[in-house]
Formats: C-alpha cells, structure tokens, sequence
C-alpha cells in the first residue's frame, strides 16, 4: 500500500494546528465563534477524499467498483478536487459568519499548505526543474541538480502564513482583507512556483489563476476608501 500522500498530508494538518494555537495565544482578531479546528479538518478530510476520487475517475479508475484504490493512493490526489471539496465543505459549515470565519483561518490554511508541500520529504517529491545553485538537490542515483520548488513552496506558504497573522493581529483589518489576501498566497505561490514543476500537463493554473483574482476582489471591496466611495454613491454624493 501507498500511504505516503497520507503522511504528507499529516504534516499539512500538523502545521494548521500549530498555526491555530499560535494565534489562539494572541487571540483571533476575526473574533469568529465557529470551532476552527473541527471545521478545518473536517473540510480537509472532505477535500481529500475529493481529490482522491476526481484523480481516479480522470485515470478511469471506478471507484464504486474498486473501492480499496481509495486508500491506495497510487494515482495521487487531484489539487483541483480537492481545494474545491475543502472551500465547499468549510463553506458550508461557516455559511452564518463565512467572512470572519474564513478571515480567522485563512493563515492557518497557508500554514497548512506549508506542512504538505514540506511533505515533499515523504512522498520524495520535492525536486523540480534543474537548477545549479548551490542549494540545488539530486535525486537517488542521478548527478543532475534540481529546483528544491515544494520547499520553496513551503516557505512562501509559511512566510506569507506569519506575515498575515501578525498583520491581522497588529492592524485589526477590514472584514475580508484577510481571507482576499491569504487567496492571493494560496494561488500567488502555484503560480510562481509552477515553472520548476516537472509535469506532463501542467498544474490547474485557471485555479490558481481564480484564487489570486478572487483575493484581489476581497481585497479591493473590503477596504475603507471603497466602502466610503460606494456609501457616497448610495447617498448621491
């Protein structure tokens, strides 16, 4: 059996929590009542078990008929799938105070992607396009030096993690400032990082792509100069 993508996504779970606890300690500046931890991990079981049923339809695998090559995991899981099945799922169970909720978990999210992309040590996944810096890494058996690009990934996700954390602690941000900017990481780093991926077909960019877009939006509406202007064209001004 395959459970390495499992493992992986262990430590992405490991670093949502770490990320909860760190800023439960400074309180959240959200102020959102809904049971982070419960709701988070709920919408990643959900993703995944998403993910992994989209990636087997795309390679014809039935998963009524073979229900075993769930858990398998040898076909991987679908980024698509999955993100769509998390967003949907936590949506739902925020769907009273789904802007606080989604500004209060938005960095641990991103401390999350920083966990599973660090998975990369267990699936053995982590090297990319060849690359002759000095920090470049081969693979077992090969003298060709490669783009460490998941742990690049990481450490974006994870800076951009601290970054808005301490942001939203320190500056109080507007309703949906926190959730626009953790979309624009979330789909800024694929996108930066996709080049040194090696793939057939490439990565979801139009997901990617819609996540940044999206982010830009929430940005835009939530900040005081838009509301201002849209009150003053409400009022005629």
């Amino acid at each position: 059996m395959e459970f390495t993508l499992l493992a992986a996504a262990a430590v992405g779970v490991a670093g949502f929590w770490l990320m909860l606890r760190w800023e439960a300690r400074r309180g959240n500046a959200a102020g959102c009542s809904l049971n982070l931890w419960d709701a988070g991990l709920t919408a990643v079981a959900v993703g995944l078990l998403v993910g992994r049923l989209t990636a087997m339809l795309l390679v014809g695998i039935n998963p009524i008929a073979d229900p075993a090559q769930i858990m398998l995991v040898r076909s991987g899981v679908s980024t698509a799938g999955a993100s769509i099945g998390a967003v949907l799922m936590f949506a739902f169970l925020a769907r009273r105070s789904l802007l606080p909720a989604a500004d209060a978990i938005g960095p641990a999210v991103l401390a999350g992607l920083a966990g599973w992309h660090v998975g990369c040590r267990v699936t053995g996944s982590c090297l990319g396009t060849v690359s002759s810096l000095p920090w470049a890494q081969t693979l077992a058996g090969s003298n060709i030096t490669r783009h460490p690009v998941e742990l690049y990934a990481a450490g974006l996700y994870l800076l951009g993690a601290v970054g808005i954390a301490v942001w939203k602690q320190r500056g109080r941000p507007p309703l949906g400032t926190t959730t626009g900017l953790a979309l624009v990481v979330a789909g800024g780093v694929r996108l930066l990082t996709e080049p040194m991926r090696i793939s057939l077909s490439g990565g979801p960019v139009w997901l990617y792509t819609g996540a940044v877009a999206i982010g830009i939006g929430l940005v835009i509406s939530a900040h005081p100069w838009n509301r201002t202007w849209r009150a003053r064209r409400a009022a005629g001004g």
